[in-house]
Parts: C-alpha cells; sequence; structure tokens
C-alpha cells in the first residue's frame, strides 16, 4: 500500500498493511486509499441493486406476462425490503464482526440477485427483487464499517468518500441497466451484478480486519434489545432526529428530480431515448465527487457552515432545471449543482451522527438512513403525480419548497448542531 494512509490511532506503522489487521484486533488496521475506494465501489455496486430495475419495468413486464400494477410493485417491494434491512440488518454491525456481516450478505445478495437472473414466474421475480432490497443494506454497514476504521482527524474525509460510492452507484445504476438490456436483455442486469458481487465479497473476504465488529467495551445486546435501543437513540439524541430531518428533506428533493426528470425528456422537444436520459446521471456523479471535501470542511471543524451552504446551494440549483425545456446547458448545470449539495449534506450528517456514540454506528446510520428512505419515497411519489396534473414548472417548485424547509430548518437551529 502507499503511504497514504490511517489508522484508528492515526498513525501509519511501517509494518501495517492493508490486506488485515495486525495482533488482535482492527485498530491496527491501515485505511489506505485504496482500501477506502474498495468500500466505496462495494457501497455503489449494492446500492444499485435497488435502482437497475427502473428502466427495466416494461420489458420485465412484458417478458414475464404481469399486469401494469403487477409490475409496478417491484419497484415498491424492493423500496420495502430495503427499509426493513435497514431497521432488522445493519444494527447487526454493532453486536457481530462486521466483516463476516459484510461477506454474508454480499454472497446472500448474490443468490438474490441470482433468482432475479433466473426468475421464470411473476413471483419469484418479486421476492428476488424484496430480497435483493433487503441485502443492499449491505452498503449503510460497510459505512459504519469505514468509519469505525478511520481515525476521528480524518472520518469526515473516508466518510465522503465512501458514501461519494453510494450516490455514484445510484445515479449510474439506471444507465448501466438500460445498457446492458439493450446488449443482452434485462437479465444481464442482475447477472452481472451477481458476479461482481461475488468479487467483491471474495476481495472483501481477503481485505477486511479480521475482528471489525463491535467496540470491546460495548455492551453486549440481545436482538430485541438491540432494535429498542436503536429507537431510543433516536429518542434521546437531538442532533440525531434533526440530522435525520436534514437528510429526508435534501434526499425527497433529490428524488424530485431523479425520478420525474424522464419525463420531460422523453417528450418535444428532446424526445430522448431511455439510454440518453441514463447518461444524465454521468453529469450527476461530477458534483457527487466534488462534494468530497464536504467531509474536509468537517473534519475542520465546519460542519454548521457546510451544511447551510449546502442547503442554500441546493434550492438554487432549482432555478436552472426550471429552464429544463429550454435549455439543456440549464439542466446539466442544475444537475450539477443539486447532487454536490446533497452529498454535502449527507456526508456532514452521516460523519456528525457517527462521532455521537462510535460504538453504536451501524444503528446511528441505519437509522438515520430511514428517513433517507422515506425523503426518497415521498420524492418520487410527488414529483411524478405532481407532474401528470400541472406539469413540470410545479415539480421544480417542489423540489425548491423541500430545499426552503431544509435551509428554514438550518437557520432555526444553526446554534444547536453540534
Amino acid at each position: 500500500m502507499s503511504g497514504n494512509c490511517v489508522t484508528a490511532t492515526g498513525h501509519c506503522d511501517a509494518g501495517a498493511r492493508g490486506d488485515g489487521a495486525r495482533g488482535d484486533g482492527s485498530e491496527e488496521f491501515v485505511l489506505s486509499r485504496a482500501v477506502v475506494t474498495l468500500f466505496a465501489v462495494a457501497c455503489g455496486a449494492a446500492v444499485a441493486n435497488v435502482y437497475f430495475s427502473q428502466p427495466l419495468l416494461v420489458t420485465m413486464g412484458d417478458d414475464l406476462s404481469m399486469s401494469p400494477a403487477l409490475v409496478g410493485s417491484v419497484v415498491t417491494l424492493t423500496q420495502v425490503g430495503y427499509g426493513l434491512g435497514l431497521f432488522f440488518l445493519v444494527p447487526l454491525g454493532d453486536v457481530t464482526d462486521r466483516r463476516r456481516l459484510v461477506v454474508a450478505q454480499l454472497l446472500l445478495l448474490v443468490v438474490a440477485s441470482a433468482g432475479v437472473a433466473t426468475a421464470r414466474t411473476a413471483a419469484i421475480l418479486l421476492v428476488g427483487m424484496a430480497a435483493t432490497g433487503l441485502l443492499a443494506v449491505v452498503t449503510q454497514t460497510l459505512v459504519a464499517f469505514a468509519a469505525s476504521l478511520a481515525p476521528p482527524a480524518g472520518r469526515g474525509r473516508v466518510v465522503g468518500l465512501v458514501t461519494s460510492g453510494v450516490v455514484i452507484g445510484i445515479l449510474l445504476a439506471r444507465t448501466v441497466s438500460g445498457l446492458l438490456a439493450d446488449l443482452a436483455g434485462w437479465r444481464s442486469v442482475y447477472a452481472a451484478s451477481a458476479a461482481l458481487t461475488a468479487l467483491l465479497a471474495l476481495v472483501l473476504h481477503r481485505v477486511l480486519p479480521r475482528h471489525g465488529g463491535a467496540t470491546p467495551t460495548a455492551p453486549r445486546l440481545g436482538y430485541g434489545q438491540l432494535l429498542r435501543s436503536t429507537v431510543t437513540l433516536f429518542a434521546g439524541e437531538r442532533l440525531l432526529r434533526l440530522r435525520a430531518l436534514f437528510g429526508l428533506l435534501v434526499f425527497a428533493s433529490f428524488s424530485t428530480l431523479w425520478s420525474s426528470v424522464a419525463l420531460p425528456l422523453s417528450e418535444a422537444p428532446y424526445s430522448m431515448s431511455h439510454s440518453e436520459i441514463g447518461a444524465l446521471g454521468l453529469i450527476g456523479v461530477a458534483g457527487a465527487l466534488a462534494a468530497n471535501a464536504a467531509g474536509r470542511l468537517n473534519d475542520r471543524g465546519l460542519s454548521r457552515r457546510t451544511t447551510g451552504g449546502a442547503l442554500a446551494l441546493l434550492a438554487v440549483s432549482w432555478l436552472p432545471l426550471a429552464f429544463t425545456r429550454s435549455s439543456l446547458w440549464a439542466l446539466f448545470l442544475g444537475v450539477l449543482l443539486l447532487d454536490l449539495a446533497v452529498q454535502a449534506v449527507h456526508v456532514t450528517n452521516q460523519t456528525l451522527i457517527y462521532a455521537l456514540h462510535p460504538e453504536a454506528g451501524s444503528r446511528l446510520i441505519g437509522g438515520y438512513m430511514i428517513f433517507y428512505s422515506i425523503g426518497s419515497a415521498t420524492g418520487a411519489i410527488a414529483s411524478t403525480s405532481l407532474y401528470a396534473v400541472a406539469g413540470w414548472g410545479a415539480v421544480c417548485g417542489l423540489g425548491a419548497g423541500f430545499s426552503c424547509l431544509g435551509l428554514v430548518l438550518w437557520a432555526c437551529t444553526r446554534n444547536r448542531q453540534g
């Protein structure tokens, strides 16, 4: 590994390597840039499974003779599975060996993806999609794992890089699935995902520290106690509740754009194909990568200013987006600004809430992400419904409204944000 690395003690030991732990714990593990990149790739590959189906619904339905209502339930069941996984699976990272948990979930995700790829009936497809969503929450276990391996002084940078992988996975999922489906059919998307996930499971098994579990001093909790403590953490931590609300609002704005932007682009004067619309995610990736600076700003104690600035930028991004029908350049600018702002708030949120109780990092991040899911679902349902009755201008007003609510919340609580 290169010299660009950190350990939990903040130093690079000459004898430490990036492929395991020294001694009997993970505290000596070297978190090199290559390992952080591996975390980011694994996160992006896992979360992409939740979004692969969106451009494939019509093809899936035709292949398996599914009614329109049944086809729509594909996305719903995947999201429901993901939400259940956030509450019932992610907290396990606080009481079990995270390395084993990650590898086990990835291997089960391989099985679920393979089941979808080979489904011959609608029932098998729907069960497979629900299982895929449930197991894709390994993404959040990986985020908590990376945060636990990073030294406090560099945690924001690490969380920023890893969560960039999450956002990039979400943005590119539709692009990749559309291209693969055009080349080899919709089943190839899930077959390729199963193969990649299996490879990542093997690599992570070899690279991650062998004792990457709960903090040794943390109390041992039964599964029921573990789930109850997730709720208790929300009741007892005002900063967690506040940051969860920020997460809900920014991802409602994010989902408002990405769930509905295909509608005006598929109509005159653009009449874009699915592949062309999917390529728009590449611009969003640039914004997500640019937001890595948010992690470094948080490490310098500037989380409050970063949050306020990002929320203001999020609101401003809807101005050029409102001109989408007359200018693609306005759309490109708006997408870039929106994804940069969302990622900046998201990175800051996760860095701050993990620091509250590092021994409960998985529960904190899993609980926070439940609000992310609520925001994403709200934005998707509201934007597509609003577009049908009031058009693109109303959708932009909705996205700006979510953004402005976040900015007002920040202004009212800026002296109590930690």
